[in-house]
Protein backbone atom coordinates (compact mmCIF):
# COMPACT_ATOMS: atom_id res chain seq x y z
CA UNK A 1 0.00 0.00 0.00
CA UNK A 2 1.01 3.74 -0.76
CA UNK A 3 1.18 5.97 2.39
CA UNK A 4 -2.36 7.43 1.57
CA UNK A 5 -3.62 3.94 1.28
CA UNK A 6 -2.44 2.94 4.06
CA UNK A 7 -4.26 6.55 6.05
CA UNK A 8 -7.13 5.69 4.54
CA UNK A 9 -7.67 2.13 5.67
CA UNK A 10 -6.60 3.41 9.39
CA UNK A 11 -9.28 6.29 9.13
CA UNK A 12 -11.75 3.06 7.60
CA UNK A 13 -10.68 1.15 10.57
CA UNK A 14 -11.95 3.90 12.82
CA UNK A 15 -15.24 4.52 11.44
CA UNK A 16 -15.96 0.58 11.12
CA UNK A 17 -15.62 0.84 15.12
CA UNK A 18 -18.05 3.93 15.37
CA UNK A 19 -20.51 2.39 13.18
CA UNK A 20 -20.74 -0.80 14.66
CA UNK A 21 -20.21 0.62 18.59
CA UNK A 22 -23.63 -0.17 20.53
CA UNK A 23 -25.80 2.78 21.17
CA UNK A 24 -24.84 4.82 24.24
CA UNK A 25 -27.54 5.39 27.64
CA UNK A 26 -28.62 9.07 26.16
CA UNK A 27 -28.46 7.42 22.63
CA UNK A 28 -31.40 5.40 23.61
CA UNK A 29 -33.35 7.90 26.19
CA UNK A 30 -33.36 9.92 23.21
CA UNK A 31 -34.77 7.48 20.80
CA UNK A 32 -37.23 6.41 23.42
CA UNK A 33 -38.39 9.91 23.68
CA UNK A 34 -38.55 10.36 19.68
CA UNK A 35 -40.62 7.59 19.27
CA UNK A 36 -42.61 8.04 22.30
CA UNK A 37 -43.20 11.33 20.49
CA UNK A 38 -43.81 9.82 17.13
CA UNK A 39 -46.81 7.40 19.06
CA UNK A 40 -48.81 10.57 19.13
CA UNK A 41 -48.68 11.64 15.42
CA UNK A 42 -51.82 10.81 13.94
CA UNK A 43 -50.91 7.51 11.15
CA UNK A 44 -52.16 9.82 8.19
CA UNK A 45 -49.80 11.98 9.03
CA UNK A 46 -47.00 9.55 9.23
CA UNK A 47 -47.83 7.95 5.79
CA UNK A 48 -48.41 11.42 4.16
CA UNK A 49 -45.01 12.40 5.30
CA UNK A 50 -43.34 8.94 3.82
CA UNK A 51 -44.93 9.44 1.05
CA UNK A 52 -44.36 12.97 0.33
CA UNK A 53 -39.99 12.12 1.25
CA UNK A 54 -40.31 8.84 -0.87
CA UNK A 55 -41.60 10.79 -3.77
CA UNK A 56 -38.63 13.67 -3.34
CA UNK A 57 -36.04 11.12 -3.10
CA UNK A 58 -37.19 8.94 -5.97
CA UNK A 59 -36.88 11.92 -8.52
CA UNK A 60 -33.58 12.76 -7.30
CA UNK A 61 -32.78 9.37 -7.31
CA UNK A 62 -34.31 8.26 -10.70
CA UNK A 63 -33.37 11.53 -12.37
CA UNK A 64 -32.60 10.89 -16.02
CA UNK A 65 -30.26 13.76 -15.08
CA UNK A 66 -28.43 11.52 -13.09
CA UNK A 67 -28.80 8.42 -13.71
CA UNK A 68 -26.61 8.99 -16.84
CA UNK A 69 -23.44 10.56 -14.85
CA UNK A 70 -20.93 8.16 -16.38
CA UNK A 71 -18.72 6.74 -13.98
CA UNK A 72 -14.51 8.41 -13.55
CA UNK A 73 -12.40 5.95 -14.62
CA UNK A 74 -10.59 4.60 -11.35
CA UNK A 75 -6.50 5.49 -11.49
CA UNK A 76 -5.75 5.64 -7.94
CA UNK A 77 -7.21 6.00 -4.30
CA UNK A 78 -5.44 9.28 -3.61
CA UNK A 79 -6.42 11.12 -6.66
CA UNK A 80 -10.18 9.96 -6.93
CA UNK A 81 -10.29 10.69 -2.96
CA UNK A 82 -8.74 14.42 -3.98
CA UNK A 83 -11.50 14.98 -6.39
CA UNK A 84 -14.15 13.89 -4.16
CA UNK A 85 -12.63 16.18 -1.39
CA UNK A 86 -13.03 19.04 -3.95
CA UNK A 87 -16.71 18.18 -4.71
CA UNK A 88 -17.77 17.88 -0.91
CA UNK A 89 -16.01 21.53 -0.45
CA UNK A 90 -18.62 22.60 -3.24
CA UNK A 91 -21.60 21.11 -2.01
CA UNK A 92 -20.82 22.19 1.49
CA UNK A 93 -20.55 25.81 0.38
CA UNK A 94 -23.43 25.38 -1.44
CA UNK A 95 -25.77 24.03 1.49
CA UNK A 96 -24.40 26.56 3.34
CA UNK A 97 -25.51 29.13 1.57
CA UNK A 98 -29.04 27.61 0.98
CA UNK A 99 -28.88 26.97 4.96
CA UNK A 100 -28.49 31.05 5.50
CA UNK A 101 -30.66 32.40 2.66
CA UNK A 102 -33.73 30.28 3.56
CA UNK A 103 -32.84 30.75 7.68
CA UNK A 104 -32.92 34.35 7.51
CA UNK A 105 -36.70 34.32 5.83
CA UNK A 106 -37.88 31.77 9.07
CA UNK A 107 -40.48 29.63 8.98
CA UNK A 108 -42.10 31.03 5.65
CA UNK A 109 -39.43 30.04 3.82
CA UNK A 110 -38.00 27.20 6.07
CA UNK A 111 -40.22 24.34 4.74
CA UNK A 112 -38.46 25.08 1.10
CA UNK A 113 -35.24 23.93 2.77
CA UNK A 114 -35.71 20.30 3.05
CA UNK A 115 -36.08 19.40 -0.71
CA UNK A 116 -33.57 21.62 -1.62
CA UNK A 117 -30.90 20.55 0.76
CA UNK A 118 -32.51 16.66 0.51
CA UNK A 119 -31.57 17.23 -3.19
CA UNK A 120 -28.05 18.76 -2.75
CA UNK A 121 -27.31 15.78 -0.50
CA UNK A 122 -28.70 13.27 -3.37
CA UNK A 123 -26.60 14.61 -5.84
CA UNK A 124 -23.48 14.24 -4.21
CA UNK A 125 -23.96 10.87 -3.36
CA UNK A 126 -23.99 10.58 -7.14
CA UNK A 127 -20.86 12.25 -7.85
CA UNK A 128 -18.83 10.87 -5.52
CA UNK A 129 -20.45 7.28 -6.67
CA UNK A 130 -19.00 8.23 -9.82
CA UNK A 131 -15.77 9.40 -8.77
CA UNK A 132 -15.38 5.91 -7.24
CA UNK A 133 -16.42 4.39 -10.46
CA UNK A 134 -19.72 2.97 -9.69
CA UNK A 135 -22.68 3.67 -11.93
CA UNK A 136 -25.92 4.98 -11.19
CA UNK A 137 -27.48 3.20 -14.20
CA UNK A 138 -27.72 0.23 -11.74
CA UNK A 139 -30.37 0.01 -9.71
CA UNK A 140 -28.27 -1.74 -6.40
CA UNK A 141 -25.94 1.29 -6.84
CA UNK A 142 -28.72 3.64 -6.23
CA UNK A 143 -29.78 1.69 -3.33
CA UNK A 144 -26.13 1.36 -2.17
CA UNK A 145 -26.34 4.83 -2.21
CA UNK A 146 -29.45 5.09 -0.13
CA UNK A 147 -28.20 3.20 2.81
CA UNK A 148 -25.08 5.49 2.72
CA UNK A 149 -27.93 7.99 3.51
CA UNK A 150 -29.59 6.27 6.13
CA UNK A 151 -25.55 5.52 7.68
CA UNK A 152 -25.19 9.12 8.14
CA UNK A 153 -28.89 10.31 9.21
CA UNK A 154 -29.88 7.07 11.74
CA UNK A 155 -29.98 6.23 15.40
CA UNK A 156 -27.06 4.01 16.50
CA UNK A 157 -29.22 0.97 16.24
CA UNK A 158 -30.34 1.94 13.42
CA UNK A 159 -26.86 3.10 11.94
CA UNK A 160 -25.12 -0.61 13.18
CA UNK A 161 -28.30 -2.37 11.16
CA UNK A 162 -27.52 -0.63 7.88
CA UNK A 163 -23.62 -1.34 8.20
CA UNK A 164 -23.57 -4.95 8.19
CA UNK A 165 -26.12 -4.88 5.19
CA UNK A 166 -23.06 -3.01 3.33
CA UNK A 167 -20.05 -4.75 4.88
CA UNK A 168 -21.34 -7.73 2.84
CA UNK A 169 -22.58 -5.88 -0.14
CA UNK A 170 -21.77 -8.23 -2.54
CA UNK A 171 -24.25 -10.92 -1.18
CA UNK A 172 -26.78 -8.29 0.06
CA UNK A 173 -26.85 -6.80 -3.65
CA UNK A 174 -28.04 -10.35 -5.17
CA UNK A 175 -31.06 -10.60 -2.74
CA UNK A 176 -32.09 -6.45 -3.18
CA UNK A 177 -35.88 -6.05 -3.80
CA UNK A 178 -36.53 -5.71 -7.56
CA UNK A 179 -39.37 -2.78 -7.05
CA UNK A 180 -38.42 -0.12 -5.82
CA UNK A 181 -41.43 0.58 -3.65
CA UNK A 182 -40.19 -2.35 -1.72
CA UNK A 183 -37.65 -0.16 0.16
CA UNK A 184 -38.06 0.24 3.85
CA UNK A 185 -39.24 4.28 3.19
CA UNK A 186 -41.62 4.26 6.69
CA UNK A 187 -37.83 3.74 8.67
CA UNK A 188 -36.09 6.00 5.92
CA UNK A 189 -38.15 9.18 6.23
CA UNK A 190 -38.70 8.80 10.36
CA UNK A 191 -35.02 8.06 11.00
CA UNK A 192 -33.63 11.33 8.88
CA UNK A 193 -36.42 13.60 10.31
CA UNK A 194 -35.77 12.54 13.53
CA UNK A 195 -31.90 12.96 13.13
CA UNK A 196 -32.25 16.47 11.56
CA UNK A 197 -35.35 17.58 13.32
CA UNK A 198 -33.85 19.09 16.32
CA UNK A 199 -30.60 20.68 14.24
CA UNK A 200 -33.40 22.13 11.72
CA UNK A 201 -35.60 23.89 14.56
CA UNK A 202 -33.57 26.82 15.26
CA UNK A 203 -33.42 27.80 11.67
CA UNK A 204 -37.13 28.64 11.45
CA UNK A 205 -36.22 31.35 13.95
CA UNK A 206 -36.06 34.82 12.06
CA UNK A 207 -32.68 36.62 11.46
CA UNK A 208 -30.91 33.96 13.58
CA UNK A 209 -32.10 31.31 12.03
CA UNK A 210 -29.36 32.24 9.03
CA UNK A 211 -26.32 31.55 10.57
CA UNK A 212 -27.44 28.50 12.25
CA UNK A 213 -29.37 27.36 9.16
CA UNK A 214 -25.74 27.79 7.35
CA UNK A 215 -23.55 26.14 10.39
CA UNK A 216 -26.78 23.31 10.05
CA UNK A 217 -26.61 22.43 6.61
CA UNK A 218 -22.53 22.74 6.06
CA UNK A 219 -22.06 20.21 9.10
CA UNK A 220 -25.04 17.61 7.43
CA UNK A 221 -23.11 18.02 3.80
CA UNK A 222 -20.25 17.42 5.26
CA UNK A 223 -21.24 14.34 7.72
CA UNK A 224 -22.62 12.79 4.67
CA UNK A 225 -19.45 12.91 2.39
CA UNK A 226 -17.45 11.70 4.76
CA UNK A 227 -19.57 8.77 5.35
CA UNK A 228 -20.25 8.44 1.49
CA UNK A 229 -15.65 7.92 1.01
CA UNK A 230 -15.15 5.67 4.10
CA UNK A 231 -18.61 3.63 2.62
CA UNK A 232 -16.67 3.49 -0.65
CA UNK A 233 -13.49 2.99 0.89
CA UNK A 234 -14.89 -0.95 2.23
CA UNK A 235 -15.54 -1.84 -1.31
CA UNK A 236 -12.50 -0.93 -2.09
CA UNK A 237 -10.71 -2.65 -0.01
CA UNK A 238 -12.96 -5.64 -0.15
CA UNK A 239 -11.53 -5.69 -3.99
CA UNK A 240 -8.48 -5.84 -3.03
CA UNK A 241 -8.63 -8.42 -0.82
CA UNK A 242 -10.76 -10.81 -3.31
CA UNK A 243 -8.16 -10.12 -5.97
CA UNK A 244 -5.46 -11.02 -3.40
CA UNK A 245 -7.61 -14.28 -3.01
CA UNK A 246 -7.57 -15.38 -6.83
Amino acid sequence: MTAYEEYATQELRIWQHQMQRSPSFANTLAMRAQRKLNSYIPEKVHQAITGTIKQMVRAVLFGSELTTRKPHPFTSLQLTEALIQERIKFYKRAAAAEGGIIGAGGILLGFADFPLLLGLKLKMLFEIAALYGYSADDYRERLYLLHIFQLAFSSQEQRRQVYQLLENWEVQAQHLPQDIHQFDWRTFQQEYRDYIDLAKMAQLIPIIGAPIGAVVNYRLINKLGNTAMNAYRMRWVQGISSQRIR
